[in-house]
Formats: structure tokens, sequence, C-alpha cells
């Protein structure tokens, strides 16, 4: 991991974002913004899941008119996502707006543009600019359209890159006119490889905050592949300071994966369980997958970030529980049990899950009384004795520590 890079710090509704704030995560809602149960509805779902900043399209003035009641609603900060109209970018800030999403190529008047910057900085409003794949070429100067499609047909990646960095530098001379500062940047594009390019890109020219996103991810099933590959490299380089994995479904998984990400690299403090468990084979003799989806839906009522281990064998399963606070061994018939190392109980194959549940219920509880501590990786489990097959039979021999 490299360590993050420093960016000057903006504060959207009280979520710092770049400086030595941690990576914050975003997502966007989904609802039609001017049905205020419903957007609060949803965005209280995904504060729920995690989220620290959430963004609303406003592209018709019923939209901007609803923020207000939203505003006073939402646990979590609010981003106005403008487009076309300036007029919603002012409406928006009115109303109390923690943050706006700008393109200043799509507003093509300056003035309207210098408008919009001088609200923000009246009231403190920060702006994120963003440039995308899609939308970078220009669409309406037909000559240097032509211009730039051929030199991106000459080197498509290389030149799609450069003109991304082009087009913010263009943007952010407008900001430097107004001396307005307080700007986070996003570079996206539906190719994971474009998007690592862009963004390294950026980091070395820009010392502006980054949005991390991938455009287009299509469904979570791919979609957290292509996301994963993309800013996961760039988070583990150092490089991004908010992050938002989109996906064509309900955005609460957009929150779950975001987090997990996070986590993962060490960004961010688990404040759930995390669940590990191994892979399944041949030598499996109950049906683990659905053990683990079955713990894995009982763990989401803890709030407290205990490891947990399902293992179907003592095979690699000591090895790989190694950490764990509550480990379980199943085996056709029962299933062993430890905490923190220790083997605690020996229950039937039909008491797991509930033996499992109450064991880290219990384990959380201490935990929280300041009674034991999280184990941060550093339990040892000994081999329990191997379970036997149906037949009563041992299938090896382990040899214990």
């Amino acid at each position: 991991m490299t360590p993050r890079r420093k960016t000057h710090q903006i504060n959207v509704g009280g979520v710092l974002i770049g400086g030595d704030a941690p990576v914050a995560i975003q997502s966007m809602t989904s609802t039609y913004t001017y049905e205020i149960d419903k957007t609060v509805e949803q965005i209280r779902n995904l504060a729920e899941a995690g989220c620290d900043v959430v963004r609303v399209a406003v592209p018709k003035k019923e939209d901007t008119d609803a923020l207000p009641a939203i505003l006073e609603q939402s646990p979590i900060p609010i981003v106005a996502d403008v487009h076309y109209h300036f007029e919603r970018a002012l409406e928006a800030i009115d109303a109390g707006i923690h943050k706006i999403r700008l393109n200043p190529g799509n507003i093509k008047d300056r003035k309207q543009v210098d408008r919009v910057i001088a609200a923000c900085k009246d009231h403190g409003t920060p702006i994120r600019v963003g440039v995308n794949e899609g939308s970078v070429v220009e669409r309406q100067d037909k000559d240097l359209r032509a211009a730039q499609q051929q030199q991106l047909s000459e080197n498509p990646r290389e030149r799609l890159v450069q003109l991304m960095i082009h087009t913010l530098e263009d943007y952010l001379r407008i900001f430097d006119e107004n001396d307005f500062r307080d700007v986070c940047l996003s570079l996206k594009s539906i190719d994971p490889t474009i998007v690592i390019d862009a963004y390294r890109a950026a980091s070395e020219r820009f010392d502006l905050p980054l949005h991390l996103g991938l455009t287009h991810a299509g469904p979570p099933e791919t979609g957290r592949i292509r996301s994963i590959a993309s800013l996961g490299t760039l988070l583990a380089e150092g490089i991004g300071d908010t992050v938002r994995i989109s996906y064509a479904a309900d955005p609460v998984y957009e929150v779950e994966d975001a987090k997990e990400l996070l986590c993962s690299l060490g960004l961010r403090n688990r404040v759930e369980p995390e669940l590990i468990a191994c892979p399944t084979c041949g030598r499996i003799e109950i049906d683990l997958i659905q053990l683990v989806a079955d713990v894995r839906q009982k763990l989401a009522t803890i709030k407290t970030p205990v490891k947990v281990a399902v293992m179907g064998c003592v095979v690699n399963g000591p090895g790989e529980a190694e950490g764990a606070d509550v480990a379980i061994f199943a085996g056709k018939g029962r299933g062993i049990i430890y905490v923190q190392g220790e083997q605690t109980r020996t229950v039937t194959e039909a008491e797991m899950m509930d033996a499992l549940y109450e064991e880290c219920l219990d384990f959380a509880a201490r935990v929280e009384r300041g009674e034991v501590e999280l184990s941060n990786a550093a339990v040892n489990i000994a081999p329990p004795d191997p379970l036997p097959r149906s037949d009563g039979s041992i299938p090896l021999t382990v040899v214990k520590n």
C-alpha cells in the first residue's frame, strides 16, 4: 500500500474530503427527487448501509423545490447533480445543498458559470467538476470535434487521457479566475484501464481531491469486478479521496461494496462483523454455502466488528481461520466452535447456526463491556481432531502442534 497523497481539503456538509480525511463513500439516489418521501427513504437506507454523502438528480425545478424538505430529513450531506441548467444549481444552493456536481462544458454561457461559482463561494458550497469519456469530445463545434476524433483515432487510450486532463485544465482556469478552490475532480470512463491512467495523470497534475468512479459499470455481478479492478488499484496507490461504485441496481449495493473495498485495503475500520469462509471442495460433508449464507444474514444484527470464520473441514481450516474471534469447523453431523483459539462447544449439525450466533453475540457483548479485545489477526488455532465421516470413520490424522 502506498501512503495516501495529500490534497486540498473540502467540507461537504461536515464530511471532510481530501487532506488526511478518511476516504468517503458516495452513492446516488435512483428516485425522482421531487418524490420527497421515496427519496428520503432511499437516502436513509444508503446512510444505514454506510454511505457518507449522497447525490440527487435535479433536472427540473420541481426537484430543487423539493430540496429543503429532503435536506431537513436527510441524515447525511447531499450533492445536487446539475448538468445543463445553471438555474437548477442556483436554486439548489439557495436551498442549502451541501455540494454541486457541475460540468462547465455543458453550460456554454461563461457568465452563467461565473454566477454559479459566485453563489457557491458566498454559501461555502464546494463543487465537483467532472469529465466523462462519453461527453469529453466536443459536440457542437464540428471542426473541433473532427480534430479531436482524428487525434483519438491515432492513439485512443493515450489521447483520451490527454483530452480529459486538458479539458479539466480549461475548466479549472474558470475557477482560478473566480478565486474559487473548493473543487473536487472526477475523470470517468467505461474502461477500467483508462480510469486508472486518467486518475494517475490527474494525481500528478492537480492537488485537488479526487472523486473515484467507473461509469456504466453495469449490474453488480460484473460491475463490481470492473470497479474493484480500477478503483482498488488506485486506492492501493494512495490515489483517491472519495469513491462511488456505480451499478445498474439498488444503490445500497454500491455502498456495501465500496465499504468492503475500503475495509479490505485498511482504509476504513470495520463497524460490523467480518465473515470469512473456506472455499468448497470434495472434503466438505455439509451444505457449507447455505451455512455461510445463513451466518451472514444473522451477523447483520451485530454491530461489533467480530471476525467470524466458517470452515468446512480441518485440513486448511485452522490456518485460514487464524485471527478469527469466533470460528466453527463443520463436518457431517457435528461442528466444533472456537472462541479466540479455545474450543468452547461441540454441537450437532442442527445446532450449528444457533450455537455459532450465540457465541458471536456473547463475544460481541463482552467486547462492548471491555472484558475482551478483538483479535486483530493474533489468534492461533490448533486443529481439532478430525471430524468423522457419516459412517463414523476418521478421514485423516491431524498432528497437533
